[in-house]
């Protein structure tokens, strides 16, 4: 059981670094907030594993409810934020067109 939950564990933080490319390249803030989110939903999978991993669950349990928590309220206000500056594209200080 402990080689399948770490095995997963592994496998999670793989794709996290996956979606933490998108993060950082994502061409939209869009993108970048989804990205973000995925990423903190990650964690809150892998806190609890941990928490099986280390006999623990009922506490793990308690600090990802916390974190999820606070995972879902910076992504509504990031959201409000955007929403209200009503700019999702990312900004070019040159005039001509963006360079990839």
């Amino acid at each position: 059981m402990n080689t399948f939950i770490t095995t997963a564990g592994v496998a999670l933080i793989g794709l996290m670094l996956l979606v933490l490319i998108r993060a950082i390249k994502g061409p939209t803030v869009i993108d970048r907030l989804v990205a973000i989110n995925v990423i903190g939903t990650k964690s809150i999978v892998l806190l609890l594993f941990a928490g099986i991993l280390f006999g623990q669950l009922e506490m793990f349990v308690d600090i990802a409810l916390g974190y999820g928590l606070l995972n879902y309220i910076v992504s509504i206000a990031a959201s409000r934020y955007y929403q209200h500056r009503k700019s999702l594209e990312p900004e070019h200080s040159h005039g001509g067109s963006p360079v990839s």
